[in-house]
């Protein structure tokens, strides 16, 4: 009698297809959150092959900082067209037209915690009950808390001393009026497994993460891009280096590192020598030590 085996990218794949359809079997309107990076880029692909042959049966959210690399926004609406679901964008801009929230001024400014409002914002206005998101406990301790299906009160506040058990992988999705759930259906992939799965899938990915000539600036140890949002200092000064991005958020805070590595399979290589998580880069996670729980506890990715 012949025995069947998964190997382990078949596990992670089954294991998160089994929480998007339990995403869509216990609330009535989530959405995947959708930044144009790596990590949304497979939810999106893991949710078409959970429910294919329809098509993916809820929409995508980008919060919409106005600070994005020019080839994620393309990227995104590529895909959005190609895969023919409806996209919901919560604009930061409007955010501060509004009030809502205040720019940050200074050398490293950043819309990136005033996402918190608008994608608050966009839940409640569209009656989000779950909200999908890529995040990863690979990436950051505090996102190493997260549960596969994570509450939130009735203010959008995550408290990771309060979530649920899961049990047997059994998730309790009940809520009540006001609140709703985060849910991260990759979080026990980790970085290497998703360019493995990445290469094996051949999913399209933004040109951003190939080895490439940019203009960029040495700021808090990487390669910050040049662009109309970076206020330079009198001694910095901008060189074109060929770099690639491991993370993709705002191109005020995104930083590269140098490398000649344009392919999957040279990325692959890549990443498997590293030891530093890739969120390493980010500017915005070296504020504090609980720089990206704080923002979590207030209602963030």
């Amino acid at each position: 009698m012949s025995k069947y085996y998964l190997n382990y990218l078949d596990e992670l794949e089954s294991e998160a297809i089994y929480v998007l359809r339990e995403v869509w079997a216990q609330f009535d309107n989530p959405v995947i959150l959708f930044s144009g990076g790596k990590d949304s880029i497979l939810v999106t692909h893991l949710a078409k092959k959970a429910f294919y042959p329809s098509k993916i049966p809820f929409p995508l959210m980008h919060v919409d900082t106005g600070h994005n690399f020019p080839e994620t926004i393309q990227f995104r609406d590529d895909i959005i067209k190609e895969l023919g679901v409806d996209l919901i964008v919560g604009s930061v801009q409007e955010s501060i037209d509004q009030g809502r929230v205040a720019e940050e001024r200074g050398k490293n400014a950043t819309r990136n915690a005033l996402q918190i409002t608008t994608l608050l914002d966009a839940i409640e206005s569209n009656k989000i009950d779950c909200a999908i998101g890529g995040g990863r406990r690979d990436e950051e301790k505090a996102r190493a808390k997260e549960r596969f299906f994570s509450h939130r009160d009735d203010f959008g506040q995550w408290d990771p001393k309060n979530q649920r058990p899961e049990l047997w992988n059994l998730f309790n999705g009940k809520y009540f009026e006001g609140e709703h759930f985060r849910a991260f259906p990759i979080s026990n992939w980790t970085e290497m497994d998703v360019w493995n799965y990445i290469k094996r899938e051949n999913i399209a990915i933004p040109s951003l993460y190939f080895a490439h000539e940019r203009q960029v600036v040495w700021r808090q140890n990487s390669w910050i891009p040049n662009s109309e949002f970076l206020v330079l200092e009198e001694h910095e000064e901008v060189v074109v280096k060929k770099v690639r991005f491991r993370t993709l958020g705002d191109i005020t805070i995104t930083g590269g590192i140098e490398s000649d590595a344009d392919t999957l399979e040279k990325i692959a290589d890549e990443v498997s020598g590293m030891r530093q998580t890739e969120r390493g880069n980010r500017s915005d996670d070296k504020r504090s030590e609980s720089a990206m729980e704080d923002r979590k506890r207030q209602g963030y990715f």
